[in-house]
């Protein structure tokens, strides 16, 4: 369904355990809502589990220009309150993780838990040509052009070969994210400064992270681990970027172990 908030349509799903708590899942830069779907076996039995595509991919609204993490962040506040929910359960990867990060940081009361999966807390200088690399390629030759290097990053080599479904979906849903979307968040990106503030989370915490990430790797982790008071930090075998597919078993397992003790 289609909802406005913060000024524009969001698409989202809700789906799960009515009159349960709410986890919200927030997807990765270039993916969607569908990213999600290794998790909704194990958390529907439990939570109501609202997924939604943010500003820019999939069928939510693509407007032209920057984004920022603290507009991005407030499309999520307008979401809950056009759907009359208070607090909830956050779990967020790669630019979920930073938009948890805003909401953790900016919007405490409105949220019961906080999972950071595959992110980091800033961006490092050498990164930024790379980002900007990205959004050139994308104005000039379109999503194609950017796929097959981010499927790279995203799976681990024995992943890709062994030619999962998944990898499919992923790349579909890539090749669908419109250009000014993609751009428009990876501004937001560029934006990342949180390092510092991190020690201010007083909220439950899990992060998550696969071993072989290459974007975001074990190290931006532990710096967020190191700085959320009493946080826990999982590091996932075998896993690359998207480690909730690439191991859905643990990835669900290390979150329901973490929401039910909520």
């Amino acid at each position: 369904m289609r909802i406005e908030a913060n000024g524009i349509q969001i698409n989202c799903e809700l789906s799960g355990k009515e009159d349960a708590s709410v986890v919200v899942l927030s997807h990765s830069l270039g993916s969607g809502m569908a990213m999600w779907n290794p998790q909704l076996e194990a958390l529907e039995p439990y939570y109501r589990v609202l997924r939604y595509d943010m500003r820019g991919h999939g069928k939510s609204d693509a407007p032209e220009g920057a984004y920022t993490l603290d507009q991005l962040a407030a499309d999520v506040i307008g979401l809950l309150d056009a759907l009359g929910m208070n607090a909830v359960h956050f779990v967020g990867l790669s630019i979920g993780g930073m938009i948890g990060q805003c909401l953790g940081l900016n919007y405490a009361n409105r949220l019961r838990s906080l999972v950071l999966c595959d992110t980091a807390p800033v961006i490092p200088k050498e990164a930024r040509a790379m980002f900007k690399e990205r959004e050139q390629t994308a104005r000039e030759k379109g999503m194609p052009a950017l796929v097959e290097g981010t499927l790279q990053r995203w799976f681990t080599l024995s992943y890709l070969k062994a030619n999962s479904p998944a990898i499919d979906l992923i790349r579909k849903q890539f090749l669908a994210t419109p250009v000014t979307g993609f751009i428009g968040c990876s501004e937001a990106i560029l934006g990342l400064n949180y390092l510092d503030r991190l020690s201010e989370i007083k909220l439950p915490s899990l992060i998550i992270v696969g071993e072989d990430d290459p974007g975001t790797p074990v190290a931006a982790s532990e710096a967020i681990h190191a700085r959320i008071p009493n946080s826990k930090l999982e590091i996932l075998p075998s896993a690359a970027h998207l480690s909730n597919i690439e191991q859905a078993e643990l990835f669900n397992s290390c979150l329901l172990r973490f929401l039910k003790k909520q």
